[in-house]
């Protein structure tokens, strides 16, 4: 199965782009009706015609503009802000004086609130604060005077403009920071992938050429130690981390989230695969398979994974208990879960050895076996008693909830 990340995005915005698209084009039919229910009362209606015509074009024209934060550029801002700012002064050109003094609403009405959001949601509350100011400020010319009403209006719409646009800086922040984290995740996963299949492939076969240089001797000896050597400077990368962590790309401002993903090959198989075929070839004159009669069907990854921790252990057996050592897999189709038992004859793990060797970097146990399992939603559980051999029970769900298998 071929590993490989790419970036999905996703922005916590972008609902609310949605939501000033239809608030502005609602609010442009609200302030049309405002103005046809007292169409008689305007000194001069033709001005106001005039008005809610270019607004009319003006809203429908740029839907697209306002549907997302790259295509809301400043020069469309400011150009927005002042078809508001231009209704908001007309409607004393407009409308009769009476009208005004009694609190009767400008031209664009609630769609003056549209624009300011747009600023908001763009560029968070500073620039929030700055188109609210000017809009207080048109409101008060158009007034004459601050009266209650207006200024309630005028507050009312700068602490709410400037309260989303916190919360937008805030949710971008937050995006930054879930961007990071997925990514950190990603790359200590395929760090701990790359370790396992490095412990079990170079570090076994280094292992071997330093045990079969020193009993050689020789020339065969000096290639023993320089193989050790290597060995213990894998180790030291497999466990102090081998993928260096990428900067995260600026995409994450807009909600780019890096996920992890396995996308099966083309020669893989799709459906569940037989589990006693991947662990059939382990048995042999030393090592006894006990199997159901019945096919143990799991998914692809799931198999080969627990596959590959029963090689490990075996592996372990084979290296610590050495080559005449026996060993038995049995395996358990459970309703809900396949459980396999490797169980050797040899004499037991001390206490405490575990612990010490993932201290020096020895991590068959805690990736190759434990590692594996973790990714499969499942359990590794290893007995040993001393005189008496290791037990290791590997349990994997038939419905995995691990990474590996939603990845």
């Amino acid at each position: 199965m071929a590993k490989r990340e790419r970036v999905m995005r996703m922005s916590v915005e972008q609902p609310l782009w949605r939501a000033l698209t239809a608030y502005r084009v609602l609010t442009m039919f609200y302030a049309v009706g405002l103005f046809a229910t007292a169409y008689d009362s305007f000194a001069r209606p033709w001005v106001a015609v005039t008005y809610f015509a270019v607004l009319f074009v003006w809203t429908l024209a740029t839907l697209s503009r306002v549907s997302g934060a790259v295509h809301c550029t400043k020069p469309f801002l400011a150009a927005d802000l002042t078809v508001a700012l231009t209704g908001i002064l007309l409607t004393r050109v407009a409308d009769a004086g009476s009208r005004i003094d009694g609190g009767g609403p400008t031209l664009p009405s609630i769609w003056t609130a549209g624009a300011v959001l747009a600023f908001a949601i763009k560029g968070g509350w500073r620039w929030a604060a700055f188109a609210s100011t000017l809009v207080a400020a048109a409101n008060l010319v158009e007034r004459g005077a601050p009266t209650r009403d207006t200024v309630h209006n005028v507050i009312l719409v700068w602490v709410a403009s400037i309260a989303i646009g916190y919360v937008v800086e805030v949710a971008r922040a937050s995006e930054r920071t879930l961007a990071r984290a997925l990514e950190i995740e990603a790359t200590t996963r395929e760090r701990e992938r790359l370790a396992r299949d490095i412990h079990d492939g170079v570090l076994q076969v280094l292992a071997m050429v330093q045990r079969r240089g020193s009993t050689l001797g020789g020339e065969a000896a000096e290639l023993g130690r320089m193989a050790g050597e290597q060995e213990v400077a894998l180790r030291t990368l497999v466990s102090g981390g081998m993928v260096p962590l990428s900067r995260v790309s600026e995409d994450a401002a807009l909600g780019a989230l890096v996920r992890a993903v396995d996308e099966p090959d083309d020669d893989n198989p799709v459906g569940p695969v037989d589990l006693r075929s991947l662990l059939a070839p382990y048995a042999g004159a030393r090592v006894t398979f006990s199997e159901p009669g019945a096919p143990v069907p799991l998914a692809p990854a799931a198999a080969r994974e627990l596959a590959a921790a029963v090689g490990a252990a075996l592996d372990n057996v084979r290296k610590h208990v050495g080559a005449d050592a026996r060993a038995w897999i049995l395996v358990e189709d459970e309703p809900d879960e396949v459980v396999v038992t490797v169980r050797d004859d040899g004499p037991g793990i001390p206490e405490g050895r575990l612990a010490q060797a993932e201290g020096e970097g020895r991590l068959g146990v805690a990736l190759s076996i434990r590692g594996r399992l973790r990714d499969l939603g499942g359990t590794a559980e290893l007995v040993s008693v001393p005189g008496q051999g290791t037990e290791v029970e590997l349990k994997v769900p038939k419905v995995s909830t691990g990474k590996a298998s939603t990845r």
